[in-house]
């Protein structure tokens, strides 16, 4: 679709500066700008690329003042990034196909849909499910008995909900997401064998939850796993039975989250951070790549590194000492040769 500049000030309430009529049909990076596409402004680092892309429309800052001639028309916003964001989300709701429930799948007569939802080739929607109004459901999908999903849902490709889970609205489930497999369960037993305990609880995921590609949930052994309003998790992220994960935090990929642990509000995992089982993380806490968590975080607004997590200005002061751990060795054995020398 074609839009000009004023009409997309109108949609991000923003202010206009150069040709109000030039029309865009597509988006860019700013280095990669060509005409016809909108780009935007909001690192500082990609100042430089304003001058040279060529992109007819940039949305910038309204406080962004040009030090040299620009080509491209401006839209000055009060937030770059999230007014972008917008149009991203307007543009991909636009590529959408039209809703349609394909021949090839599965709508068992004992379940219940709602209104305008759309159903890929080969997925299987079993007996007493219920799904609610708008939802989409890629090819391959499978949604187990007496699943409930709420509205305005989207499983991509190879999603698998097993029976009993809860799916909140307006939750996006990308390819390969496992919800309600069983928790990892096993009692040893005397000949070194393991009994398997069964795993009779579920998943819930609340409103607004973004699942990535790979992830999986494990159905809690008793009552609920539960991933709270607002979470946001990376591609191939294990969270295990009985853990719960406070609203708006966010996990980078490969983390995994041992069983029944609590995570709290706000905080912010980056990639490959490791918690052990039965520990508790206060809200807004953030922890760095590759953090180790054995122990409880009481402290709110923690931010820790390494494994064993710990501060991480005192952490980072551990790395520099280690880098030079072949030096201070050298020394060491110096000052021991000259102690025994004078002995």
């Amino acid at each position: 679709m074609e839009f000009n500049a004023q009409q997309i000030a109108g949609l991000l309430n923003g202010i206009v500066e150069g040709n109000p009529d030039i029309k865009v049909t597509n988006l860019s990076k700013i280095e990669e700008g060509k005409p016809g596409t909108m780009t935007f402004l909001a690192n500082p680092k990609y100042t430089h690329f304003i001058y040279s892309t060529g992109a007819s429309i940039v949305v910038v800052s309204k406080d962004f003042v040009p030090s040299q001639e620009l080509k491209c028309t401006l839209i000055r916003v009060d937030d770059p990034y999230r007014s972008f964001a917008r149009l991203l989300e307007m543009f991909n709701s636009m590529k959408a196909g039209k809703k349609e429930v394909s021949s090839l799948a599965f709508i068992s007569p004992a379940a219940v849909t709602g209104k305008d939802i759309s159903v890929g080739a080969f997925t299987f929607i079993a007996d007493h499910a219920v799904l609610g109004d708008n939802v989409t459901l890629y090819p391959q999908v499978y949604i187990g008995e007496n699943v409930r999903v709420g509205n305005n849902c989207t499983f991509y490709p190879g999603v698998k909900i097993y029976r009993d889970c809860v799916i909140g609205n307006d939750c996006t489930l990308h390819s390969g997401a496992v919800i309600g497999s069983d928790g990892f369960g096993f009692a040893p037993q005397s000949d070194n064998n393991y009994q398997k305990i069964p795993q009779i609880g579920n998943v819930i995921l609340e409103d607004f939850v973004e699942i990535g590609a790979n992830t999986t949930i494990d159905r809690a052994t008793l009552g609920s796993t539960i991933i709270h309003k607002g979470v946001k998790l990376d591609n191939l992220i294990q969270v295990a039975h009985n853990c719960e994960i406070g609203e708006n935090t966010v996990i980078a990929a490969q983390t995994g989250i041992s069983g029944s642990t609590k995570v709290g509000k706000n905080c912010m995992m980056a990639g490959q951070v490791g918690l052990a089982g039965h520990i508790t993380v206060a809200d807004n806490v953030k922890l760095g790549a590759q953090s180790g968590v054995g122990t409880n975080i009481t402290e709110d607004g923690a931010v820790l590194l390494g494994s064993p997590a710990i501060d991480f200005r005192k952490s980072r002061k551990n790395l520099i000492h280690l880098s030079n751990l072949d030096e201070i060795v050298k020394r060491l054995n110096h000052l021991e040769k000259i102690v025994k020398e004078k002995n």
